[in-house]
């Protein structure tokens, strides 16, 4: 059973997220401050941390550099919703990041993804016919080869682990190309374009409108 700590000044949205989250088979934990949070860190290891950034005692940012050194993925929870503190969230580390308020459905996604991901190191992803291998980055559909781009790659990596979840433009953007979105779509849309083609995904990767992408799990 994989053990989560989340860490959130809110009791109230700390107690509904562990709530959710061992509805679906998780162990949580709750630390409503940071210095409680460093202590549980201390004593006790975790697949992964729920952060909230403004937090009492110690905040998620500091919190943050202690985590880094275990290698415990870590996902911002956090009001600070501008483009500039996700991309400085995502700089100084953490492996996603949630701007409140967010929907449930979309944090237990993000939390299965981030976990999937951490668990299949050196391991293959797959999703219908289309096979990964994260190591030698080698793609096959029904068994042939699918020549992708490094971008293409990366792109179909998120696609399928955050498979169901409507991806917005700016947020894949930034984590795929790991600079500031400016407004310009053109580029994250014509390498979508392409993944579809090559893969043979045009019903796959539906378009949301004014939002992104999302990877239907069913054509």
């Amino acid at each position: 059973m994989k053990k989560i700590l989340i860490v959130e000044d809110e009791e109230a949205i700390a107690n509904l997220i562990k709530i959710n989250l061992e509805a679906e088979g998780y162990r949580c934990v709750c630390a409503y401050d940071g210095r409680a949070g460093a202590d549980r860190i201390e004593r006790e290891e975790f697949d992964l941390i729920l952060l909230d950034i403004m937090l009492p005692e110690i905040d998620g940012y500091e919190l943050l550099e202690y985590v880094r050194p275990l290698e415990t993925p870590v996902i911002f929870l956090t009001a600070k919703g501008k483009l500039e503190d996700r991309i400085y969230g995502l700089k100084r580390g953490a492996d996603d990041y949630i701007v409140k308020p967010f929907q449930i459905g979309e944090l237990l996604a993000r939390v299965e993804a981030l976990l999937r991901r951490y668990g299949k190191i050196n391991k293959k992803l797959s999703f219908g016919d289309v096979e990964i291998d994260l190591v030698s980055r080698i793609v096959t559909k029904s068994g042939i080869p699918v020549e992708l781009t490094f971008k293409e790659f990366a792109l179909l990596v998120e696609l399928i682990q955050n498979k169901g979840v409507a991806l917005y433009r700016e947020r894949l953007y930034e984590k795929i190309w790991g600079e500031p979105f400016m407004g310009d779509t053109r580029t994250l849309d014509s390498h979508i374009q392409r993944l579809r083609r090559k893969l043979n995904w045009e019903s796959r990767i539906k378009t949301i409108f004014r939002v992104g992408y999302r990877l239907e799990d069913r054509p």
